[in-house]
């Protein structure tokens, strides 16, 4: 299918005013709290899988995710029904190989992994956590290095016991280290890699992209390394593997730093064979992303727009009309296409915003959705449809009763998405989304949960 335009968008909706586009009409619908899912048991053991979310290589994709206030991880496992709560297994920072944190370490200590991926190619993903280690100099004072560590992993996910093994570093590499580690395929050879910005996560300024290539050795070493790529200070955003495992090179998006204002974002493309490009394309303002093919021509785009979040200092007024809650799709080929995003309920606005963009196929018919976290819960904006869904729990203030949207995967391996919605009754969450206790895994864009449970109690009974 190629790509659409604003001319045939605007004639599937003539009716409406210019890109508001059509809606199939769906709510929020209320919800009461999800309880503590049921005693656990052992996942099967699968044989492998090319999958880097299949934790068990079982064929199904399976869900990771911290315990609020507890600083372990769960890995909750898909099967041929769903994600199933009851199928578990809980792991804090010993049962990964991980060490306590240091007294003068800066980071919290939680077991929760910066990624998964399947390091080693054994079929397998392996978890990957960034840890304060050894003490470095640092403008003539005492640091401390931040590098990744890896847990193997397994057919019953990863196994408890022993240490986690170091990543060897390029000497490229500055001695403080490697900020937070995401995953990717960036020379779309099929083995899965992994890039961090040099530095710390504190780091101000410019600085590189280092990429390690795998596959790499269960001593910790990537086949290879890159450190070329110079980047300007703010947010990294990586493409999604492709959970078939077909090589696919995963491009990279830098979102410019900003103060809450919508800010700029530049996209690094990557090729097979050829990796990432050192020349970027720059693309319109906005804080909300996602890659995935909304088209539905077989090939990645990514969607950037307005996620809501203003400040309210000297120069907000000088952001472009453009930007202002609008989301635009820019296609593998072509123009980008705007699209306007559903309208704040009068008086419900905040500086904070409701939140940011996921990609999400809930029909299976192989054109992804953008999934838009609004006001009043989540709008799936799906071609020229527009369907309103989302949770509202009975519970606390009404402006913090919706779950957020959190994204999407396919955890029955039926070939469409289950959504993934959260919440949490704090006011932190209402304003930032963070530290969510409670999640729902839709079915597709139903009333219908196929899970529903307190990540709270996931510890309870866990294997």
């Amino acid at each position: 299918m190629k790509s659409r335009t604003v001319i045939t968008f605007l004639a599937a909706c003539a009716v409406l005013a210019p890109l508001t586009g059509c809606s199939d009409g769906g709510t929020a619908h209320e919800v009461p709290l999800p309880g503590a899912p049921e005693a656990s048991h052992a996942p099967a053991h699968g044989k492998g899988s090319k999958d880097p979310d299949d934790i068990n290589g079982d064929g199904y994709r399976d869900l990771v995710m911290p315990i609020p206030e507890d600083g372990r991880v769960a890995v909750l496992y898909g099967s041929a029904k769903g994600l199933d709560p009851s199928t578990r297994r809980v792991y804090g920072r010993s049962e990964l190989g991980l060490a306590d944190p240091p007294d003068d370490a800066a980071g919290s200590g939680s077991a929760a992994p910066d990624t998964v991926a399947d390091l080693d190619g054994d079929g397998f993903p392996d978890f990957v956590t960034t840890v304060e280690d050894k003490h470095v100099e640092n403008q003539a004072e005492e640091d401390r290095r931040t590098a990744p560590y890896v847990t193997w992993g397994g057919p019953g996910g990863p196994e408890a016991g022993g240490e986690a093994t170091p990543v060897r570093l390029p000497k490229s590499v500055s001695s403080l280290g490697l900020g937070s580690v995401m995953r990717g395929d960036f020379d779309g050879d099929g083995h899965h890699d992994l890039a961090a910005r040099t530095g710390t996560e504190l780091s101000l300024g410019d600085a590189s992209l280092a990429v390690l290539y795998g596959p790499f050795t269960r001593s910790g070493v990537p086949a290879r390394t890159g450190t070329d790529l110079s980047l300007s200070e703010g947010e990294l955003v990586v493409d999604d593997i492709d959970p078939s495992g077909k090589p696919r090179a995963t491009s990279v998006l830098l979102h410019e730093a900003n103060d809450g204002e919508q800010s700029g974002n530049l996209l690094y493309p990557a090729r097979r064979g050829t990796g990432l490009s050192a020349v970027s394309k720059q693309l319109r303002e906005g804080n909300a992303h996602a890659f995935g093919d909304f088209d539905g021509d077989g090939k990645r785009d990514v969607a950037v727009g307005d996620d809501g979040s203003r400040n309210d200092e000297p120069g907000y007024e000088t952001e472009p009309h453009e930007v202002d809650g609008s989301l635009a799709v820019y296609p593998h080929r072509g123009a980008p296409v705007t699209h306007r995003l559903p309208a704040a309920p009068e008086g419900a606005a905040t500086d904070y915003g409701p939140g940011g963009f996921a990609a999400a196929d809930p029909d299976g018919d192989g054109r992804d959705g953008v999934l838009v976290a609004t006001y009043e819960g989540a709008t799936l904006m799906d071609g020229d449809r527009r369907i309103a869904l989302g949770r509202n729990v009975k519970k606390g203030p009404a402006s913090q009763r919706r779950a957020r949207p959190a994204g999407a995967a396919d955890f029955d391996d039926d070939g469409k998405d289950e959504l993934i919605l959260n919440w949490a009754s704090d006011g932190v969450f209402g304003l930032y989304g963070e530290d969510p206790t409670h999640w729902w895994i839709t079915d597709g864009t139903t009333s219908r949960d196929k899970a529903s449970f307190a990540a709270t109690e996931l510890a309870r009974g866990a294997s």
